[in-house]
């Protein structure tokens, strides 16, 4: 009963949030429409965009100390209070949180039992939105940057034309948001809490020291690091995607390994089950912002991919890719990486995708709208004249947007969209081989 009443209180507390726009749209986690890859898209879109602009971008990746275990129930009551909640529910949330206790058992010992002071709920379907409500109003810190948060995963960023503009404003914003975090009584673990640089080669080349210098309260200084992983996606200065490629083929090749070990063990629908259910996944995984990498890092998934089809197939290394994919049924990883991007637009398009990424797509002037296309949709396509910001979303996703025909455009669902795409990108391989 306790599960249903606190989906009942969650599900009007989230609409009452969401009628009044009270939550930052900066936040990502625990929300409708959101997910990590959405957070993905839109911080490095901006970085892409900045490196369009000739600027350097500079960005604080914030590691938070058990911040799901800190949220101090005084502070965040007042919070729900300063946003319009009444005093009978907020009786409630009191009783809600208090008169909590929490032990040890070890072997069948267990420890004497000791209040819960702070923290939100473990495991329970009202923690997650509490502690989104409970940071909402860091952004407000952050003028003069832009805060992105997936939960507790925050990063500070922007974007400035050269390093001593952009070491000043992060210093500024850092030191704002270590004053936040005090006042809120969370805590910031300095040791992984770091800065990371982003431009493009030739920019990052000019630089005699391409490192940022950003100090604490403590009068220590935050590390910089060249590459990081950040919601399950390695970043590199360039937005090259070369040691994501690199280190997911280096974790997923073992396990390929491991599977070919047993293979006699494994039915060939049992083997094909592995590959779409355990394997895929990490490659399909954030494929809609590394789609645009240099062939001869995506080249690399692709030889995986290959790899895969044969295990599933048990075929010697001389089988085509094509002959393989056609007799499983499976669209390359190019098509995939197509299929993706295009259910992105159509669920902005049918206002299902996160109010920063709309804002992404913006519908085509009338005037550019030709003949062939009054019936569907045309997205504006930014004037942009470098490689690396022709790789961001904003770019990429109207240009494969307006290229596809009206038909499919035009399907009533995204289910018919995926299922006319699969058709459409399943054409003759054009590849010269001998089958």
């Amino acid at each position: 009963m306790s599960k249903v009443l606190e989906k009942c209180v969650y599900t009007q507390l989230r609409d009452y949030y969401q009628y009044w726009n009270y939550l930052t749209p900066d936040q990502s986690g625990f929300r409708p429409n959101h997910s990590t890859t959405t957070a993905l898209l839109k911080v490095c879109n901006d970085i892409q965009a900045g490196m369009e602009q000739g600027n350097l971008t500079g960005a604080i990746f914030l590691d938070f100390a058990k911040a799901f275990d800190t949220v101090d129930h005084g502070i965040l009551l007042e919070k729900l209070k300063n946003s319009g909640i009444g005093d009978r529910t907020l009786t409630w949330f009191q009783s809600y949180v208090s008169d909590r206790s929490q032990y040890v058992s070890i072997s069948g010992s267990s420890s004497l039992p000791l209040p819960v002071t702070c923290v939100v709920p473990q495991g329970s379907i009202l923690g997650p939105l509490l502690f989104t409500i409970f940071i909402n109003d860091l952004p407000n810190v952050c003028k003069a940057s832009t805060v992105h948060m997936y939960a507790d995963d925050t990063v500070i960023y922007t974007s400035k034309p050269n390093l001593p503009q952009l070491e000043a404003v992060l210093q500024e914003q850092f030191t704002e948001v270590e004053k936040w975090i005090k006042n809120n009584k969370l805590f910031l673990n300095t040791d992984k809490t770091v800065t990371m640089l982003f431009g493009t080669a030739p920019k990052l080349h000019k630089l005699q020291n391409p490192h940022l210098c950003v100090g604490t309260k403590s009068n220590g200084t935050l590390t910089t690091v060249t590459s990081l992983k950040y919601l399950g996606m390695w970043l590199d200065p360039n937005l090259s995607f070369g040691p994501h490629i690199e280190k997911l083929s280096t974790k997923l090749y073992p396990k390929l390994g491991a599977l070919y070990r047993n293979k006699s063990c494994l039915s060939p629908a049992v083997r094909k089950q592995i590959v779409q259910q355990m394997l895929m996944p990490a490659i399909d995984y954030g494929d809609v912002v590394y789609a645009a990498a240099p062939q001869t890092h995506l080249h690399k998934l692709t030889t995986l991919y290959n790899s895969f089809c044969r295990f599933a197939l048990q075929c010697n290394y001389m089988t085509h890719h094509c002959d393989m994919l056609k007799e499983l049924n499976w669209p390359s990883l190019e098509s995939r990486r197509t299929l993706h991007l295009s259910s992105l637009v159509f669920k902005s398009i049918s206002g299902k995708l996160p109010p920063y990424l709309n804002r992404l797509l913006p519908p085509a002037a009338p005037s550019s709208y030709n003949l062939r296309s009054r019936t569907s949709t045309l997205l504006a396509i930014p004037q942009y004249k470098k490689t690396v910001a022709r790789s961001s979303f904003s770019y990429r996703a109207p240009q494969l947007w307006n290229n596809l025909p009206d038909i499919i455009k035009s399907s009533p669902s995204l289910q018919s969209l995926k299922s006319s795409l699969l058709t459409y990108l399943n054409t003759e391989c054009t590849c010269k081989h001998v089958t």
